[in-house]
C-alpha cells in the first residue's frame, strides 16, 4: 500500500485507519469506496485501477457515485438511499462498474452508514461504505441481473449494452437499436422501457415490415370515420396507445419512404393527424426503432431518408451477433431450455459436451436459431440430458466433422462488404442450400428468403 499512498496523496494522507482497511479488503479482492453525506466520492481502493482502467482512482474523486456504478441504483426508483438514510446495510446489490469509455463490468455491491466514531477517527466527511466485488462469474448473481433486465449478458459486448440502459434510466432520449435478425432486439427495447421514466406506461410495439405503407400509416397514427374504404370507425392509433409510454418500431428498414417523412415531423415538432383529419394530437411516447437492416446503404440507394435516420440515432446501440459473444451461450441456453422444457412439464439440462458443440456453431440465425435448436433437442431428449445426438443433423454432424462450418469456407468469406448477403449464403451453405432449413435457421419465412436471395443476386 505504500506506493499507492504515494501516488493519491491527497486522498490518503492523514487516514491512516481506512488504509489499513483498505489492505484488509484488497486481500479479499474487494474495492472500497468511501462517500461523504452527498454521495460524493472522497477515497477510492487503488484496486480500482486494476478492474477498470489506469487512472480511474485518482478521476473519481470527488464525484457523485452515479458517475462510477449508474444512475439507476442510486436514484429516486430505487431504495438505496432510502435504506442508507435510516441507517439500513444494503448487501449484494447488482451494479455496472464503469471501466472507460463504452465498457462496464458487472460487480456485487454492498453499502453501509459508516458509525460516526469511525468517520471521526479517520475522516470527518465519511458518511458512507461502499465495497465492490468483480461478479461476471457468479452464476447466481448473473441470473439476477437477467431477471432484472431480460438481457443475458457475460461478454463484455452485453455488459456494455446492459450498463446503457442502466445510464439511461432518466432519459427519454430516442433510440436506434440495429442488429442481425434474432440478436433480441426486441428483448432490448422492452428492458429500455422497463428501466425509463416511462416504465409505467405502456409499450406499444409496430412491425414496420409486416403491414403495407396505406395500412401501416393507419395503424400509426389512426384514422376517421370515412377516411378511406372500409374506414367505418374512427380508430387510434399507436402513437395515442403508447400514451405516457413508449413505442416500439420494429424493422423501422422497411417503413415506405413517403411514411419516413411523417414519422419525421412527428419526431421533430411532437405533433400528428389521424388518417383523415386535420386536428393535430401531441405526442406523449418515447420513440424506440430497430432494424436488421444496413440503413446507410438504404440511404446511399434512396430507401431511407437520412435526416430520419439522424433523429433516430440519438441514441445507437448494436447488438452484436451471438458469433461474437460465444461466452454468453453458456448462459443463454439454460435460460431458454428451462422455459421450454418447463413448457413440455420437464426439467432437462444441458452436457457439458453438448454445451461445447453450442459454442462452437457460428448461428447465423443467432439467439432465434438457438431457441429452435433447443425446441428439437427437447423434443428428441428421452432422458434427463440434452445430449449431442439430440441435436439437429447440422450441428451434430460438427463432432463428426461430416458436414462441418469450416472458418475457411468459401461461403464464410463471400461478400464482407454485405454482411446481410453474407449472413444468407453462410446459412444456405451450411444447410446445403435446403432454402427451408436455411430460412427457419435465419428467423424468416421461405418466401421472404427467396426475395432477398433475388435481390441481393445470390443463385
Amino acid at each position: 500500500m505504500e506506493s499507492s499512498e504515494h501516488a493519491l496523496p491527497s486522498v490518503m494522507e492523514g487516514n491512516p485507519g481506512f488504509g489499513t482497511l483498505e489492505t484488509v479488503f484488497e486481500a479479499l479482492g474487494r474495492t472500497l469506496i468511501v462517500l461523504d453525506e452527498d454521495f460524493k466520492i472522497i477515497r477510492v481502493s487503488q484496486t480500482i485501477d486494476e478492474i477498470t482502467y489506469k487512472g480511474a482512482a485518482a478521476e473519481a474523486i470527488g464525484k457523485p457515485i452515479e458517475d462510477l456504478v449508474g444512475a439507476k441504483l442510486f436514484g429516486p426508483s430505487d431504495s438505496l438511499r432510502d435504506s442508507l438514510a435510516k441507517g439500513r446495510r444494503e448487501e449484494g446489490r447488482r451494479a455496472f462498474l464503469r471501466c472507460g469509455e463504452g465498457s462496464a463490468r458487472l460487480v456485487s455491491l454492498t453499502a453501509a452508514v459508516i458509525p460516526r466514531y469511525v468517520s471521526n477517527h479517520c475522516d470527518p466527511r465519511a458518511y458512507y461504505l461502499i465495497v465492490l466485488r468483480p461478479a461476471e462469474d457468479d452464476v447466481s448473481f448473473l441470473q439476477t441481473a437477467i431477471a432484472s433486465h431480460g438481457l443475458i449478458a457475460r461478454s463484455p459486448a452485453m455488459l456494455r449494452i446492459v450498463h446503457l440502459v442502466e445510464s439511461l434510466s432518466r432519459s427519454d432520449a430516442t433510440v436506434l437499436i440495429t442488429g442481425e435478425s434474432g440478436t433480441g432486439k426486441e428483448v432490448l427495447a422492452r428492458a429500455l422501457h422497463a428501466h425509463s421514466p416511462r416504465s409505467a406506461g405502456p409499450l406499444i410495439a409496430v412491425n414496420c415490415a409486416a403491414l403495407p405503407g396505406e395500412l401501416l400509416e393507419s395503424e400509426l397514427f389512426g384514422h376517421v370515420r370515412g377516411a378511406f374504404t372500409g374506414a367505418v370507425k374512427d380508430r387510434v392509433g399507436r402513437f395515442e396507445l403508447a400514451k405516457g409510454g413508449s413505442i416500439f418500431l420494429d424493422e423501422i428498414g422497411d417503413m415506405p419512404v413517403h411514411l419516413q417523412a411523417k414519422l419525421l415531423r412527428v419526431i421533430q415538432e411532437r405533433k400528428f393527424e389521424r388518417v383523415g383529419d386535420s386536428i393535430s394530437r401531441t405526442v406523449d411516447a418515447r420513440i424506440i426503432a430497430a432494424t436488421n437492416a444496413d440503413l446507410q446503404d438504404a440511404i446511399a440507394h434512396g430507401r431511407f431518408r437520412e435526416d430520419l435516420y439522424y433523429r433516430l440515432r440519438v441514441v445507437p446501440i448494436r447488438i452484436p451477433p451471438l458469433r461474437e459473444r460465444p461466452e454468453d451461450i453458456a448462459l443463454i441456453a439454460p435460460h431458454l431450455l428451462a422455459h421450454i422444457s418447463g413448457r413440455a412439464g420437464r426439467s432437462l439440462r444441458i452436457s457439458q459436451d453438448t454445451l461445447a458443440v453450442l459454442e462452437r456453431y457460428p448461428w447465423p440465425g443467432n439467439v432465434r436459431e438457438l431457441e429452435n435448436t433447443l425446441e428439437y433437442a427437447v423434443t428428441l431428449c428421452t432422458g434427463q440430458t440434452i445430449q449431442i445426438e439430440d441435436l439437429p443433423p447440422e450441428l451434430s454432424l460438427e463432432v463428426t466433422g461430416a458436414g462441418a462450418f469450416p472458418a475457411s469456407s468459401p461461403a464464410l468469406v463471400a461478400d464482407e462488404a454485405d454482411p446481410d448477403r453474407k449472413r444468407i449464403v453462410e446459412a444456405l451453405s451450411f444447410n446445403r442450400w435446403n432454402r427451408s432449413l436455411a430460412a427457419k435457421a435465419l428467423g424468416i419465412s421461405r418466401s421472404t428468403l427467396w426475395r432477398r436471395m433475388h435481390e441481393l443476386g445470390i443463385e
